[in-house]
């Protein structure tokens, strides 16, 4: 394209990306893979629909840096999904990007190496490789899309998604979701506001029409039929928790105001646990408390975990990193995951009237 002094000021360079249909040849979804996934989408979705009474739990890492630990993690779900399914629904979190405030590492999608390389190529692959291997070992996974091209690349892969706080406002990300295949929850925005979740599942319900990308790469128009399993996330805000009977009782009735389904779930992180790791445990509880009192309309909850608790900073020193310990926001344990998740199943085997295995 001929220079201008009008464009592209402040671009630095330009790289090519690979495409979809190119990516998906090189790591195809295998038959076993795809089963998982579409098997994970039908029993979040009859979750949804209120046919399957059992709670769901989006559960793991903030984010995923390092793909052993995480696989290691997912070993140590499916254990504890086998003891628990009967009541305890179990999604493994999945998250390869992470929306920032201001600046820092955005995932590894976008710096697998971590060290501001940015080879997203690679990023790429490194994400659906592990996908597969967590499909392989029969986990259902989860994860939150923020770039509106990436889904073309990794959505065949995950039975659930989320729209984050920063974008669910955001008429590309309601466009998108329209369009995508799983069951999609829309977090109430950073103020704690739900009515901008409420809002985009609205949108989300309905078809549009946008510019993307196709499997080849080559920009289009999109056009979606609209999703019907998208529901809403409390995750707390500015203003404080919304965890609470009475955040939950103005959810509920904002909800049916809008003629939309009044299920949802509760995000035990971010503002409902004050950002402290260590109160995603309150926040559980409490909300399995109010649906064992007769609440049908929460229907699940977010934790973030993983192996060790607390968080770390990366410091260029990729050899001083901890195994299994968060480089973005703080998570609880294993040992804590596994205890909360043994006490909701008691609880909601409780519920049911069925003796706890």
């Amino acid at each position: 394209m001929q220079p201008s002094p009008a464009r592209d000021v402040n671009i630095q360079r330009t790289e090519p990306l690979i495409s979809p249909v190119d990516l998906v040849k090189e790591l195809p979804l295998t038959p076993e893979v795809e089963a998982t996934v579409l098997e994970g989408r039908r029993q979040i979705q009859a979750v949804l629909r209120g046919d399957d009474p059992r709670f769901l739990v989006i559960v793991g890492p903030c984010s995923i840096h390092d793909e052993k630990a995480a696989l290691d993690y997912a070993e140590r779900l499916k254990k504890l999904s086998d003891e628990i399914s009967d009541h305890v629904l179990l999604v493994m979190r999945v998250y390869f990007e992470k929306p920032r405030t201001t600046v820092g590492w955005k995932g590894l999608l976008y710096d697998p190496n971590l060290d501001d390389t940015f080879d997203i190529n690679e990023g790429l692959r490194r994400a659906r490789t592990l996908l597969t291997k967590i499909g392989e070992m029969d986990v259902f996974t989860g994860t939150e899309f923020l770039d509106p091209i990436v889904p073309q690349y990794l959505a065949g892969m995950v039975s659930w998604a989320a729209i984050g706080a920063r974008t669910t406002e955001s008429q590309t990300h309601r466009q998108m979701a329209s369009g995508l295949s799983m069951p999609v929850g829309f977090k109430n925005g950073t103020d704690g506001s739900a009515q901008v979740a409420v809002d985009a599942m609205i949108s989300a319900r309905a078809p549009h029409a946008f510019l993307g990308i196709d499997h080849f790469g080559q920009t289009c128009v999109v056009h979606t039929n609209g999703n019907a399993y998208g529901h809403l996330v409390l995750r707390g805000g500015s203003s404080g928790p919304n965890f609470g009977a009475d955040a939950i009782a103005e959810a509920f009735g904002l909800l049916s105001k809008s003629d939309v389904p009044s299920q949802m779930m509760v995000d035990c992180s971010h503002g409902n646990s004050n950002k402290d790791h260590t109160r995603q445990g309150i926040a559980l509880k409490d909300i399995i408390e109010q649906r064992v009192a007769g609440n049908d309309n929460i229907i699940g909850c977010m934790l973030e975990s993983n192996i060790s608790a607390g968080a770390q900073k990366l410091n260029g020193d990729l050899a001083s990193l901890e195994y299994g310990v968060s480089v973005t926001d703080a998570c609880i344990g294993w040992d804590e995951t596994d205890e909360l998740m043994r006490w909701a199943h008691g609880k909601m085997a409780d519920l049911m009237g069925q003796p706890v295995a």
